[in-house]
């Protein structure tokens, strides 16, 4: 019987764990980057959704963009391009943990950006990786913020 109600309580624990992360994990988050020289910052928004260990959501990026995987540039008449948004794939959970991919489609081709990152309180630590134009992967470190409202 003992054995029984340790396992049962085992079982409970993992799942509340597992809930306290997706409730860590899913929501808004912005982070924003030096604009290039000396322009406005860069804001990309992450939605992030957490379904067990799948990581789910989008990406809002500005168009071009270093760390951010894309090519890009100014829009026609001199004004920045609108922010693309990129469906999540590949997303993983683990704990406060996760890594996905986004892609998106520039003068280059596609471009693949793999994120990883790892939540702490209202912090999200991203490591964000993508293939330069000479086929160098180029990594930048970033963090992210969540977003209040």
């Amino acid at each position: 019987m003992i054995k029984k109600l340790l396992f049962v309580g085992t079982i409970l624990l993992v799942v509340v764990c597992v809930a306290m992360a997706a409730d860590a994990i899913t929501g808004k988050w912005t982070m924003s980057q030096e604009g290039r020289n000396g322009g406005p910052a860069r804001v990309t928004t992450f939605v992030l959704k957490v379904d067990g260990t799948s990581l789910t959501g989008s990406v809002l990026a500005p168009a071009g963009g270093r760390g951010m995987g894309g090519g890009g540039g100014a829009a026609p008449g001199g004004a920045a391009p609108a922010p693309q948004e990129m469906a999540i794939k590949n997303g993983k959970v683990s704990g406060n943990t996760i890594t996905f991919e986004t892609t998106r489609t520039g003068q280059n081709g596609e471009q693949v950006t793999k994120y990883e990152g790892t939540v702490s309180g209202d912090d999200l630590n991203l490591k964000v990786t993508r293939t330069g134009q000479d086929g160098t992967p180029m990594t930048t470190e970033s963090v992210a913020k969540r977003a209040i409202t």
